[in-house]
């Protein structure tokens, strides 16, 4: 049990690791983690969007997972760019509002 936690531990840092040096390289902001569905019912439309980024998000995660990472990091690349697309339709949703939308 004890070699299942050292191992986990060294997936874990290695993945962070790995991530930091992929966000890194991004032109003129780091993301961090994972997309999230944070904009209220108040903006439906955005909301449902943010909902189907997560999905997507997910399913390119399970497609390097099932691939074993072998996709010339072009899915990388995807997950990227879905999540600055989460950032922005949470800063969409935060103008509406300052707005009084």
């Amino acid at each position: 049990m004890k070699n299942k936690s050292f191992f986990l531990t060294v997936a874990v840092c290695t993945t962070i690791a790995a991530g930091g040096a992929i966000f890194s390289q991004a032109p003129t902001v780091i993301y961090e983690g994972a997309p999230v569905v944070n904009i209220s019912r108040r903006h439906g439309n955005l909301q449902a969007a943010q909902k189907f980024i997560v999905q997507a998000f997910q399913r390119v995660d399970r497609a390097q997972r099932a691939n074993q990472g072998q996709l010339a990091g072009h899915a990388q690349k995807a997950k990227e760019f879905l999540i600055a697309a989460d950032a922005e339709l949470k800063l969409a949703a935060e103008v509406s509002n300052a707005e009084g939308r």
